[in-house]
């Protein structure tokens, strides 16, 4: 087994976010040596991240408590491109105040998980648009367009996959891998930036800027990837039938972060404590041999501390004593996500597959239907299979909301006001 010299990269490859390096040896003897300066960057094509981009956050986290410095790269110029990795079809394209409103909102995010000021070790946050927005395109062309060839950028994943799909790839988009290559440049040349992480599908990006670093201004460059996380039914990390699991409690609620990480598939449980708390390896590997009912154990240790650091101790803590009241004890939690109607409307009545879509506990009436019809669907733990039954003020329980539930999981407070 190999023996890393530095605490950074043993950490990252003893917890599994190891995929690939370009030169690993080089980079441990480096950060055993000196401090280094690594960056992840993050387009805005929303106002918050999802799980999705946890593996990256805890990557800048690790560094920086490990002695290094992470740079928090906004992508307030490239999000004006769209980067076509992964992607079957050009994103939507934003306006300026939809950037900056979604970079807000992300930056938000950061200042829970790494620590920001002007210590050799605190982070900081830069938007490659201060320099792409100043760029004078035929003289860059001119300077960093030549150092690109066509034939090898056809080769890259991001490229290939989207025209063997036979999906239309613009040359905007095309655009990106040389703009994402030069936002390492100028790192390098601001901040001493000598490390760029990030997801396996940005692999041949990241080369692109460790080469053009080379060519350019003859200096040595780093590049390390994480791997594709998907759970062990194979869907995508982030992703659910319910949509996104975001990170600001604005657009999910922490008992919902908690609850996804509680009903986390027993086969990820201790991949998922590697990758996303700080345990000890040693507590990790005694949870991950727990088996049958005794893994719920370790779910919601996972549940406690993914939500600790994401949106603190109290939080994690509520959350566990909400589940616990819904689920062990039976009673009507008032911590659950709670949507007002007006009395006046449910005085009159109003149909259960209507508050189902209007709890998000559903799309759309018909799928509500769907779902009371087949037995899913329950007032107060009470199963309806009427698919035109009314909800009403008398069935205000004494805390004085219902309990509307999809399923056994997922469960929403309708509170008359």
């Amino acid at each position: 087994m190999t023996t890393f010299k530095s605490e950074f990269v043993r950490t990252l490859v003893e917890r599994g976010f190891m995929h690939q390096c370009t030169d690993l040896d080089a980079l441990d003897e480096l950060a055993a040596r000196q401090q280094i300066t690594a960056y992840i960057g993050y387009d805005c094509t929303a106002p918050s991240l999802h799980v999705g981009s946890l593996v990256q956050i805890m990557m800048q986290r690790i560094l920086q408590k490990t002695g290094h410095r992470p740079i928090v790269l906004m992508g307030g110029g490239t999000t004006k491109v769209g980067d076509p990795s992964g992607k079957d079809a050009s994103r939507r394209m934003l306006t300026d105040d939809d950037i900056t409103d979604n970079m807000a909102g992300i930056r938000e995010v950061f200042s829970r998980f790494v620590s920001f000021g002007d210590g050799s070790t605190d982070a900081v946050m830069v938007n490659n648009d201060d320099w792409l927005s100043e760029l004078a395109y035929i003289p860059f062309l001119r300077d960093m367009g030549r150092h690109f060839s066509i034939n090898r950028m056809l080769s890259f994943d991001s490229v290939k996959l989207r025209l063997e799909r036979e999906q239309p790839l613009s040359f905007l988009e095309f655009n990106y891998m040389i703009l994402q290559a030069y936002d390492y440049l100028e790192l390098n040349r601001r901040h001493d930036c000598i490390l760029q992480m990030g997801g396996s599908d940005q692999w041949g990006n990241i080369v692109n800027g460790v080469e053009l670093g080379r060519r350019v201004d003859s200096v040595s460059l780093y590049g390390f990837t994480t791997p594709l996380i998907t759970l062990a039914s194979g869907a995508k990390m982030g992703k659910t039938a319910d949509g996104a699991i975001w990170l600001n409690q604005d657009m999910l609620s922490s008992y919902d972060y908690w609850q996804f990480w509680r009903n986390t598939e027993d086969a990820d449980v201790g991949r998922f404590l590697r990758l996303f708390t700080e345990l000890p390896l040693d507590e990790i590997a005694r949870l991950d041999e727990l088996e049958g009912a005794e893994i719920n154990a370790a779910k919601i240790v996972l549940a406690n501390e993914a939500s600790t650091l994401c949106h603190g101790r109290s939080a994690a803590e509520a959350a566990e004593n909400t589940a616990h009241q819904t689920f062990a004890e039976g009673r009507v939690a008032t911590d659950l996500p709670t949507v007002d109607v007006k009395s006046t409307d449910l005085q009159a009545g109003v149909n259960l597959y209507e508050l189902m879509v209007l709890a998000e506990l559903c799309k759309s009436n018909g799928e509500a239907r769907r779902l009371i019809k087949g037995g899913g669907a329950r007032v107060n733990d009470a199963q309806i299979s009427d698919e035109m039954a009314k909800v009403t003020l008398d069935d205000a329980t004494v805390e004085g909301v219902v309990k509307l539930s999809a399923g056994k999981k997922r469960h929403v407070l309708i509170k008359p006001v």
